[in-house]
């Protein structure tokens, strides 16, 4: 009876619990509290803070990885098996549940799953009437290409430093899809540090954003933008996926599926499928994404040097990014005769629509009146397909 409770005390995770994965369950308890009671993008950083709480808990084995023995037997007597030759009987255990979800993560379906769904839910029309806001949309890309360099300052490999720099486009599903491409093994810390900086967009930007403009630049009003029609709204997808493919197929994934999902949207022929892809689809493989991407950061891997060096380049990324966002608005308003308000500049990081609404949110503060939300959009949304074209060059040259 004794040797029955001691294996069942040694059975028990309290028992086998480590440091380190002590220190991953205050982590993870620490961003779900941000989340719920702070509401830093709880729809991304719930189920991603929950997946990592579930794996670092000893003996949970919501990553466990199947398993499979292959016995071998001599069927003597068996007249169907000659001399010599052996039968085998294969055994498998199930893995974790969490393991299967990765799959969808460490294949690259979940990510442009998600671009379908944003391209369903974004409205190209700030970006279709005030064009030159593609141009912040690239500015704001300068991050991912610094955070490159740095990368390979610090030892890195040319596609580790690719994966580690796309961080800088503050676009998660991005993030992912090109680590699966390029550096597998460094997923987890990719991934969580891409999501988790998006959560905290609303921190990190306003005082890079103050700190590069003056009182008198944050109250610039800007003009409405000319109305656009729905002819240009259906044609943009099919140019843009025509353009960007033809230029570079290594983003046809992304870019594809982002732009189908605004055709469905913007046709109006197909206003079915774009709901679904907006609400129900986007809001399944948004859970399934961000459970096992929070799944993969267990305390053996998330707990190092190279990890803790991932995430000051993600910083550094979204840093640089916004700053050049701004600084490139700024030099815009040399040249340009109609002034844009440079906060909106931030907003080319492509984190949507949380990067926007952080424009809009410094603006108010300076002058209530002042509504930036709708031409914070255009770089917005330019960043988004800012972030694919870089992640496609990144493919290209690397991959």
């Amino acid at each position: 009876m004794g040797e029955v409770i001691i294996d069942f005390i040694q059975t028990m995770g309290i028992v086998n619990i480590t440091w380190q994965q002590v220190v991953m369950i205050i982590i993870a308890c620490v961003l779900l509290y941000l989340a719920i009671a702070k509401g830093f993008e709880p729809l991304l950083l719930v189920p991603i803070a929950f997946g990592m709480l579930l794996s670092n808990l000893p003996l949970s084995g919501v990553m466990n990885e199947a398993i499979s023995k292959i016995q071998f037997i001599n069927p003597v007597g068996v007249e169907a098996f000659k001399e010599g030759v052996n039968a085998h009987v294969s055994t498998q255990t199930p893995g974790g549940l969490l393991h299967y979800l990765f799959q969808g993560d460490e294949l690259g379906i979940f990510p442009p799953l998600i671009f379908l769904g944003v391209g369903a839910m974004t409205d190209f029309g700030p970006l279709i009437a005030n064009p030159k806001s593609i141009l912040l949309g690239a500015a704001a890309q300068f991050g991912i290409f610094t955070t490159f360099l740095g990368a390979l300052v610090l030892g890195f490999g040319a596609q580790a430093a690719s994966s580690i720099g796309i961080i800088g486009g503050a676009d998660g599903p991005t993030a992912i899809y090109l680590a699966t491409k390029l550096a597998p093994e460094l997923l987890a810390p990719i991934a969580v540090a891409a999501y988790s900086y998006m959560a905290l967009v609303p921190i990190i930007q306003p005082p890079i954003m103050r700190a590069l403009t003056t009182k008198e630049e944050r109250c610039i009003v800007m003009t409405q933008s000319k109305p656009v029609s729905k002819k240009a709204k259906i044609i943009f997808p099919i140019v843009v996926t025509i353009v960007v493919s033809l230029l570079l197929p290594a983003a046809a994934t992304l870019i594809g599926m982002l732009m189908f999902g605004n055709l469905l949207k913007e046709s109006g022929a197909t206003d079915r499928l774009s709901d679904t892809a907006s609400n129900a689809m986007m809001n399944i493989v948004t859970i399934f994404l961000g459970i096992s991407v929070g799944a993969s950061a267990e305390a053996q891997i998330f707990l190092s040097a190279q990890t803790l060096m991932i995430f000051a380049l993600g910083i550094l990324a979204f840093a640089v990014g916004t700053a050049a966002g701004v600084i490139f608005a700024k030099i815009m308003n040399l040249i340009c005769k109609e002034k844009i308000n440079p906060l909106i500049g931030s907003a080319g990081v492509s984190a949507v629509p949380m990067a926007a609404r952080v424009s809009q949110k410094v603006a108010q503060a300076e002058s209530p009146g002042n509504f930036l939300l709708m031409h914070a959009m255009g770089p917005n949304v330019a960043g988004v397909i800012g972030s694919a074209v870089a992640a496609g060059i990144l493919l290209s040259l690397f991959g």
